[in-house]
């Protein structure tokens, strides 16, 4: 999603023009890059933590050459998600996992397992016919 496409669907969630959304949004993340370049650190409850952290310098090798390389320190901008984010997330990763497993199960033709925590999602097969010698 870009900043322009956060912005549309900003303004039409609370009715706002673009203009004045857009002004916002830009506001916020100026905030943002401010603290972090102050502070380094931004802590936005049920959502995450931005924090600046010192890379030290290393000695790495070029993939392409093998040639070894130093890497001057540097600092980078560090994101830790919060706990809600966190969940959603996972709950993507099981609904993809969820999925997989109905498609693989789908292409081996045998029937869903019986999903003990949550019976009422679950609709029986219609016309489930064991192979022979099952």
């Amino acid at each position: 999603m870009t900043k322009k496409e956060i912005v549309r669907t900003i303004s039409e969630e609370i009715g706002l023009t673009q203009l004045k959304t857009k002004e916002i949004v830009q506001k916020t993340f100026d905030a943002i890059v401010e603290t972090l370049v102050e502070d380094r650190r931004i802590e936005l409850r049920n959502f995450g933590v931005f924090e600046v952290k010192r890379r030290a310098a290393r000695k790495a090798r070029n993939p392409r050459t093998g040639e070894k390389v130093f890497v001057p320190e540097k600092f980078v901008v560090t994101f830790k998600p919060g706990k809600e984010m966190e969940e959603r997330v996972h709950e993507l990763e099981r609904q993809a996992n969820a999925a997989a497993e109905a498609a693989h199960r789908a292409a081996a033709g045998s029937p869903p397992p019986i999903n003990s925590t949550n019976h009422e999602t679950l609709s029986p097969p219609t016309s489930y016919v064991p192979k022979a010698g099952t």
